[in-house]
C-alpha cells in the first residue's frame, strides 16, 4: 500500500503544480475564460488514464497463464523505463518548467479553444498514463489484488491535490528540490523490485529460459504469508526466493540509477523557483522540480 501511495504522491504532486501554474497564469493576465477549456482538457486526461488503467486490470483477465506473465512482465519492464526516465527527465528541467509553460500556454491561447484543451490534456495526459502504468505494475508485482493497493494510490492522488491547492494558496512553502528528490529515490528501490518481478514473470512465460536457479531461498526466515513479509513485499516488491537473473538484474538496475540520481546536480542559488499566484495576488515561491 506505500508503494501505491507513494506513486499516486509523486506523480499527482507533480500533475498538481502543473495545474497550478497554467491556472496562475491564466488568473494573472485576466484570461479568466480560458479556464474551462484547460479544466477540459484536465478532466479528458483524468478520464482516459482511469480508462487505461481498466483496460490493464480487466483485459488481462482474459488472457492465458502464459500470456498474463508475458503481458505483466513487458509492462513492468515498459513502467519501469517511463518512471526512470521521468525522474532523471524532472530533474535535468526543472528550472525551465515554469517558462516552457508559459510558453505553450501563450501559443495556445493565440491559437484557440481546441489548442487550450489539447495544452493541458498533454501536460496532465503524461502524469496520469504513468501513474495508471505504474501502479498496474507495482500492484501485479506485489500479488495484492486487495483493495488496499488501490486506497492507497487514491490517498497519494488525493495528498498531491490538497498540497497543490495549499501552494497555489500560498499557504505550504517547503523545499520540493529535496522531496522530489527522496521520494524520487524512494521510487527507484520500488521500480528495482518491479523490474525484478517482471523479470520473473517473462521467465514464468518462457520468454527468458535460462538462469531459474534461485540465487537464494530465504521463506522460512521471511515468510512470504507473515506481516514483516508482506510489508517487505508490498513496500519494496521483495522476494525471499529470486532467481539469479532476478538478483542481477535488480543489482544491475539499482545501484548505478541509484548513484547518478542521488549525485549532486549544482543547482544555482535562486534558481529552480515557481512562484503561484493565486486570485487576491498572494505569492508562494518553492524550489521545483515537478515534471
Amino acid at each position: 500500500m506505500f508503494s501505491n501511495y507513494l506513486i499516486g504522491l509523486r506523480e499527482g504532486l507533480e500533475a498538481s503544480l502543473v495545474v497550478c501554474i497554467l491556472i496562475a497564469y491564466l488568473v494573472r493576465t485576466g484570461r479568466r475564460d480560458a479556464l474551462k477549456p484547460i479544466w477540459t482538457g484536465i478532466g479528458i486526461a483524468v478520464v482516459i488514464a482511469l480508462g487505461f488503467g481498466c483496460v490493464l486490470e480487466f483485459g488481462s483477465q482474459e488472457l492465458t497463464f502464459k500470456a498474463q506473465e508475458a503481458l505483466g512482465g513487458s509492462l513492468s519492464i515498459l513502467a519501469v523505463g517511463l518512471v526512470t526516465w521521468m525522474v532523471f527527465w524532472m530533474r535535468r528541467t526543472a528550472r525551465h518548467l515554469k517558462s516552457e509553460l508559459h510558453g505553450r500556454l501563450d501559443a495556445a491561447l493565440m491559437a484557440g479553444t481546441g489548442a487550450l484543451v489539447a495544452t493541458a490534456f498533454l501536460a496532465v495526459g503524461r502524469e496520469g498514463l504513468e501513474t495508471a502504468l505504474f501502479v498496474w505494475a507495482s500492484v501485479h508485482a506485489a500479488s495484492d489484488g486487495s483493495p488496499r493497493a488501490l486506497i492507497g494510490a487514491a490517498l497519494g492522488l488525493a495528498t498531491a491535490v490538497f498540497l497543490g491547492w495549499l501552494f497555489y494558496r500560498g499557504a505550504l512553502k517547503i523545499n520540493l528540490a529535496k522531496f522530489f528528490t527522496w521520494t524520487g529515490g524512494m521510487l527507484v528501490v520500488v521500480a528495482a523490485g518491479v523490474l525484478a518481478y517482471g523479470i520473473h514473470d517473462l521467465q514464468e512465460a518462457d520468454w527468458i529460459p535460462g538462469l531459474r536457479d534461485l540465487a537464494f531461498d530465504i521463506s522460512n526466515t521471511i515468510p512470504p504469508d507473515s506481516w514483516y513479509g508482506m510489508l517487505l513485499k508490498g513496500v519494496f516488491n521483495f522476494q525471499p526466493d529470486p532467481t539469479v537473473l532476478q538478483v542481477t538484474v535488480w543489482a544491475l538496475y539499482l545501484v548505478p540509477t541509484l548513484a547518478v540520481f542521488l549525485a549532486p546536480v549544482g543547482f544555482a542559488s535562486g534558481k529552480g523557483k515557481v512562484k503561484v499566484t493565486d486570485e487576491q495576488g498572494s505569492r508562494g515561491s518553492q524550489p521545483s522540480n515537478a515534471s
